[in-house]
Parts: C-alpha cells; sequence; structure tokens
C-alpha cells in the first residue's frame, strides 16, 4: 500500500472534488455516503446497502458513511448491514461517553470528544468557554461509519481535503479514523491556545491592584479546564493501542501516523495539567487576596470605630443631669469639651495612620 502523505502537505491546499450528498430517498440523518475505490470516489448517489453491496462485488475500496445524530431505528438498518455490535450502536446512539476504543470481532469502535472555544468579550465576564460534541466511528475492513453529536463536529471539510488526496484514500478506511482523530486533537491545540490567553487575562487581573475578578471566574475557568481534560485525558490509552498494532484494521504505515497524534495529544494534556495547577493556584492567590481585602477593611471599621467612641464617651459623660460636676456652669466649659474630643480625634487618627490601619 502506498504511505500516507505528510498532513502537513494537505494543509492550504484548495479543495478540488465537491462532497456528493446523499439521496433524498435516503435518511435525513445521513450526510453523505460514498464508495472509493484506489482513493477515488465513484460518481453517484448510493444507499448503505448499495455502497457496501459495491464495494464487495468488486472486492476492492470502501464505504464511509457520515450520520448525524440518529435514533436507535435510524441506525438500525446500517448496523444490520455492517454487522455492528449492539452495545457500540447503542453507545453511539446514547452518545454523552468517554473517549475509548473498543474491539468487536471484525470491527473496532471508537469515540472521540470535539471541542469548540466560545468566543467571548473577556473570560472575567463569560458564563461559558468550552462547548463539547462527540464523533464515533465504526471501523472494518471496508467500510467506517462516523456518527456525530454536536453542531460543532462536521467532517465534510475533512472529508473534501482527503479526496482531494487519493494516495491517502487508498490506504483504506483506517486513514478516515485517522484523519478523524488528527483533527480533533488539532481542536485540541488550538482550544488550549486560546484558554492559555484567557489565563493570561485572569492572572493580570488577580494581582492588579484593586481588580474586580472573584473566586467564581476562577471556578468557571477550573470548570472549563475539567471539561476539556475530560476530552482529552481519556484519549491517550485509545491512540497509543492504534499506534501499537492494536488490530489488524490498521496497517502499520498508518500505525506511525497515530504516533504522530499521540505525540500532539501529550502535548494537550501536558497544556491542560499546567493549566489546572495554575488556576489553583490562582484560586489561592484569590482567596488570599479577598482575605487580605477583608481584612484591612475590618482594622478601618475598627479604627473609625475607636475614633467615633471618644466623643461619645466624653459627650456621655458631659451629658449626665448632676448639679455638682465639675466646670457645668463655666462659661469656657463647651468650647473646652470640644477642643478636647477634637484633639483626641486628631491624635488617635495620626495613630491609625502611621499604623496603615487607615
Amino acid at each position: 500500500m502506498p504511505a500516507i502523505p505528510s498532513l502537513g502537505g494537505l494543509r492550504g491546499r484548495n479543495n478540488r472534488r465537491p462532497v456528493v450528498q446523499a439521496t433524498p430517498e435516503q435518511n435525513a440523518h445521513v450526510i453523505d455516503c460514498a464508495v472509493y475505490v484506489n482513493g477515488e470516489r465513484l460518481p453517484g448517489h448510493f444507499s448503505h446497502a448499495d455502497a457496501v453491496a459495491e464495494v464487495r462485488r468488486r472486492r476492492d475500496g470502501f464505504v464511509w458513511i457520515g450520520l448525524y445524530e440518529p435514533d436507535e431505528g435510524q441506525i438500525q438498518g446500517i448496523a444490520d448491514t455492517f454487522g455492528l455490535h449492539e452495545l457500540a450502536v447503542e453507545d453511539a446512539v446514547t452518545a454523552h461517553q468517554r473517549p475509548k476504543l473498543d474491539r468487536y470481532e471484525e470491527t473496532l469502535f471508537m469515540v472521540l470528544k470535539t471541542v469548540r472555544y466560545i468566543a467571548h468579550e473577556s473570560p472575567t465576564t463569560a458564563n461559558e468557554i468550552v462547548e463539547t460534541g462527540e464523533i464515533m466511528a465504526f471501523l472494518g475492513k471496508d467500510f467506517i461509519v462516523t456518527v456525530r453529536h454536536g453542531r460543532h463536529s462536521g467532517l465534510a471539510k475533512l472529508r473534501e481535503e482527503m479526496e482531494a488526496e487519493p494516495e491517502r484514500l487508498r490506504v483504506g478506511p483506517a486513514a478516515v479514523l485517522h484523519g478523524i482523530a488528527d483533527r480533533v486533537v488539532d481542536s485540541y491545540l488550538a482550544v488550549s491556545e486560546s484558554f492559555e490567553n484567557d489565563i493570561d487575562v485572569i492572572e493580570a487581573s488577580v494581582f492588579a491592584p484593586r481588580s474586580p475578578i472573584g473566586a467564581e471566574q476562577m471556578y468557571l475557568m477550573k470548570r472549563e479546564i475539567l471539561e476539556l481534560r475530560r476530552a482529552v485525558i481519556p484519549l491517550a490509552v485509545p491512540l497509543r493501542r492504534l499506534a501499537e498494532g492494536y488490530t489488524p484494521l490498521v496497517p502499520e504505515q498508518v500505525r506511525s501516523y497515530f504516533r504522530d497524534v499521540d505525540d500532539h495529544l501529550t502535548t494537550v494534556s501536558e497544556r491542560v495539567a499546567s493549566f489546572d495547577e495554575l488556576l489553583t493556584t490562582l484560586v489561592d492567590a484569590t482567596l488570599a487576596k479577598i482575605s487580605l481585602q477583608q481584612n484591612t477593611d475590618m482594622r478601618k471599621i475598627t479604627a473609625w470605630a475607636a475614633i467615633i467612641a471618644v466623643p461619645t464617651m466624653v459627650v456621655g459623660v458631659e451629658g449626665m443631669n448632676f448639679d455638682y460636676m465639675p466646670e457645668l456652669h463655666w462659661r469656657f466649659g463647651y468650647p473646652m469639651v470640644m477642643l478636647v474630643i477634637l484633639a483626641a480625634c486628631l491624635i488617635l487618627y495620626r495613630i491609625f495612620r502611621r499604623n496603615r490601619w487607615l
């Protein structure tokens, strides 16, 4: 089999063949159904039954069917035609699965979680940063069935790119599975870079004087990092299995490219781990800053309460109705009391200012 061309050479090329959409009589959840022979897409429209019959009649090529959020009834015909295991079909319909790789007799079932970064004005005001979806893939010797969940997980552009490079499709359906995994992991890299920018903004805000940011923004970011972590970390084992020859359905020349995808995933995993550690540090710093601010506020309140206590005490004593009180009938008694109050307050104010309580 010919080797898969370098992934770097595929980016930036013009798409040369449009994707043929499913016929109206096909189920609405079948986004595309195509037969590829010698790396080229056969012209015309195919149902899933006609497509697999054509491939097995020729004893060459493979079928690639793309589905979008099918229910059990809509996927059952395809499952019967390709002999998909009922447990894997149930997972593909219900979604909300962890990334994994299962082997059922002559088929593989792989789950990948997709992520999309949600643009926002500032991470300190955002309510959501990451949107997740899923791609499930059933891989056989002459077919691959992809099931998507989530609006952002489209594979039409990947199909166009691969059809523009027939030498990739000549390798077989395993090359499609590699292309999907590579695209998903590339999206992880892009999302992690955007996260890094957000964390830089939050870090600057945390250590800025009198910044409005609070612990709730930190916990929001940690929650979104956890969402990304759930997509990235569990995928490492499936990719490593595919790179190490877990199944003959993935030929040797494709395994080396899965190793490259695994390397990229390791980079993302390290970034996510560092983000989580940094956010934990920022949460601690934010809580310490809040505690320090509260302590400062309490000292100010205490200082002003001590200053106000002086006139309160003096006025309280002088206001008692006794006939025999010192200087009670003295002409300058009132001005003297006011001067004593003012002097005492000024002395206390200077003391508190010198000790940075005010």
